[in-house]
């Protein structure tokens, strides 16, 4: 490559120029870009043109219009075919016999042959119709020329004209042959425009019918957000569902098919059909296809739930407005009505709506509870939205443990005779104590003299899958957790389940997505109520509702995790299931914590006062006396029977064992001794506190 050298002058104020050459490296320029052949060119702007929009909306355009003229003419085909032949009582006969309607059959079969026995009488009258239609032309003519006649006769009368006698016969003539005039001049045109009426008319039939593939519809059509449910659009639901025997069926019972439906009825934000399957199609099939059939039926998963009535091989079929579920409901009565009291045997809890609209209430009477799902789902609210309900009784006696420990609780203090709150192995040792000592007062009750009338005592642990993952031992090597013979807490849980309920000593519990891990199969299944929100898994589901709810119809697993929050699949007897149906979906009332907190100071105001334990003792010397002064709270007397409750719940060790006799034995000769009150062993809180200031000015003390 060659250089050249070029000396660059400066100006008269530049520094002295630097006598060293420049070199400049002279460098060739680029090859061209080669040129693009004609054929690359054109193909991508061929392309181009077929992938453009406006090209997609014309190819559609004229697919759907050409459509809608042949499926036009094909479905007045078919319905011309229908009206002159028997086709459509054969479909129906067909349809009936598919859906095992042997009544209905024969009734087609009955209707059809006096069709074609009427048919068989006018083919049979259109033989002697020529000979006829002559005598009748005939006679007509006959009659009407001599009334003309006669016309004219009466007008040449009138006018002394002879001529007149014709006039009418000739003004007939004359309009007559007007007439044919008029068809001749309107005949030409109309054969060359009638095809295109008919083809227009053709059009209509097809357009009204939305006779075109769905890609080929319009937008707002093809869509088709939030479309009624219609008998039509169920029937083509099911038939592009993907089962084969039913897609069969449906196409051998033609227009038919809507004879596997019920009426279609409104329930609440949304519509409910029963459907008959043919025979061939189990219900499972259909279960198992719920996404594809919601889609098919222009709804999301979530709108669209599938149960099993007990009518054999049928399916009840709910189907959501769209986004009617997204909706929320409203508040609940516990927050909007003040005077609402509860009762715990012959009441119901406001709980919520099911997907009708109506109200869900529950019956909490002698059930144990269990409520499950994943983190975040609104169990919490769920659980307390009861508690609070039934908090509005003055007879039931709440101990709670809360191993979440956040504070969602807390309105209970005042109002729960025990509240334990906290995440905490040492939470979980007193969690497993307050069962036992639940288990303490429910053999206490079962060995009380028969015909005894024993309050609600609710045992309520919330996260109870801290207390049965919890890996700490006791001194005598007993686990905590786990769901062994010699798991404490698994041990007094499932005592409970056993008889608590005969007594009214009930287990409440609350634990995130169930496994055999965190909730053993034998608790689980020993509550009466399970509810379950939204979780991961059918598996799971399984096990927070059972294989019964599952296979009925219940799916937790689908519910959508954020957006259902507070939305429950209930099986339980407590809450009005329909008929056939072992669960039902619920979306419960929504109670924050202020308001939570309003509600629980009315229930506190409904009784004596209550002290709450915060933190039950263990291990340590106790002085009676101090104690029962101090399990009294607000309360000016007490029953024996509650004080030596309240006893044990301070301390199990202690007092778990005690019975009235050891009561009087500590309050003898200090001026506390029970005493009777409309009939009942009683012990006042005054005589009580004097006993206590009189011992301790004397300086005395006395341990247990």
């Amino acid at each position: 490559m060659s250089e050249n050298v070029v000396h660059l002058h400066k100006n008269a104020d530049s520094p002295p120029p630097d006598t060293t050459p420049t070199v400049l490296t002279v460098v060739p320029d680029a090859p061209a870009p080669a040129p693009v052949p004609l054929w690359v060119r054109s193909g991508r702007a061929v392309k181009s043109a077929a992938t453009h929009e406006r090209t997609k909306t014309v190819v559609r355009a004229t697919a759907r219009h050409g459509l809608y003229t042949l499926n036009g003419g094909r479905i007045v085909a078919r319905r011309a075919w229908d009206g002159r032949t028997g086709a459509r009582y054969e479909r129906m006969i067909r349809a009936a016999e598919a859906a095992g309607n042997l009544e209905a059959a024969e009734e087609w079969e009955e209707r059809l042959t006096r069709f074609r026995a009427a048919r068989h009488h006018r083919r049979m009258d259109l033989l002697h119709s020529p000979v006829d239609a002559a005598k009748g032309v005939a006679v007509g003519a006959g009659m009407s020329v001599g009334v003309l006649v006669a016309l004219g006769i009466v007008m040449a009368i009138n006018s002394g004209q002879v001529g007149d006698v014709i006039t009418p016969l000739s003004a007939t003539i004359d309009f007559i042959a007007l007439l044919i005039r008029i068809v001749q001049i309107v005949w030409g045109p109309l054969i060359s425009i009638g095809p295109f009426l008919a083809l227009l008319a053709l059009w209509a039939v097809g357009r009204n019918q939305q006779a075109a593939p769905n890609w080929a519809l319009p937008a707002n059509v093809r869509n088709g957000e939030g479309e009624p449910i219609t008998p039509s659009i169920v029937v083509k639901a099911l038939r592009d569902l993907g089962v084969p025997a039913l897609r069969n069926a449906i196409k051998e019972m033609g227009d038919a098919g809507a004879s596997m439906l019920g009426p279609i009825r409104i329930a609440g934000c949304g519509v409910e059909v029963d459907v008959t399957l043919p025979s061939g199609v189990s219900t499972v099939e259909v279960q198992n296809r719920r996404r594809k059939l919601a889609e098919n039926l222009t709804r999301h998963e979530h709108e669209v739930f599938i149960t099993i009535p007990t009518a054999a091989r049928t399916v009840r079929l709910w189907i959501a407005d769209s986004g009617a579920l997204d909706e929320p409901i409203g508040p609940s009565p516990l927050a909007t009505d003040e005077t609402l009291t509860a009762d715990y045997a012959k009441g119901k809890a406001p709980w919520g709506q099911d997907l009708r609209g109506d109200a869900a209430a529950l019956s909490l009477y002698q059930r144990h509870l269990l409520i499950t799902g994943l983190s975040n789902q609104g169990k919490t609210a769920a659980l307390r939205a009861l508690a609070l309900w039934l908090a509005l009784d003055r007879s039931v006696e709440f101990r709670i443990a809360d191993l979440k420990g956040a504070g969602d609780w807390a309105m209970f203090d005042g109002l729960a005779t025990v509240l334990i709150q906290g995440p905490t192995d040492d939470h979980v040792i007193e969690a497993t104590e307050m069962l036992e000592g639940g288990v303490s007062e429910m053999e206490r009750r079962l060995t009380a003299p028969p015909g005894t009338a024993f309050p609600p005592l609710i045992l309520l642990v919330d996260e109870a899958q801290v207390a049965f993952m919890c890996p700490l031992v006791d001194a005598d090597k007993r686990p905590y957790g786990g769901s062994k013979a010699t798991s404490r807490y698994f041990m007094a849980a499932r005592k409970i389940h056993n008889q608590g309920r005969a007594v009214n000593v009930l287990l409440w519990q609350g634990t995130q997505d169930p496994t055999d891990q965190n909730l053993p199969k034998l608790v689980r299944e020993g509550a009466h109520t399970r509810a379950s929100l939204a979780l991961g898994t059918e598996s799971q589901a399984r096990m927070a509702l059972g294989d019964k709810a599952v296979d009925g119809g219940a799916a937790p697993n689908l519910l959508r995790p954020g957006l259902d929050k507070g939305t429950v699949v209930v099986a339980s007897d407590g809450i009005e299931i329909p008929a056939g149906q072992a669960s039902i979906t619920v979306r419960t009332h929504y109670i924050d914590t202020d308001t939570a907190t309003e509600i629980a100071e009315r229930a506190k105001r409904l009784r004596d006062g209550v002290t709450t334990l915060h933190v039950i003792e263990r291990g340590e010397d106790r002085d009676p006396l101090a104690d029962i002064a101090t399990v009294f709270g607000e309360a000016l007397r007490l029953y024996t029977q509650d004080v030596l409750k309240r006893l044990a719940a301070l301390n199990e060790d202690a007092y778990g064992r005690w019975t009235p006799g050891d009561l009087r034995r500590v309050l003898d000769g200090t001026g506390a001794e029970p005493y009777k009150s409309d009939g009942r062993m009683v012990v006042a809180r005054d005589r009580v506190a004097r006993a206590l200031a009189n011992r301790d000015s004397d300086g005395s003390a006395s341990a247990d």
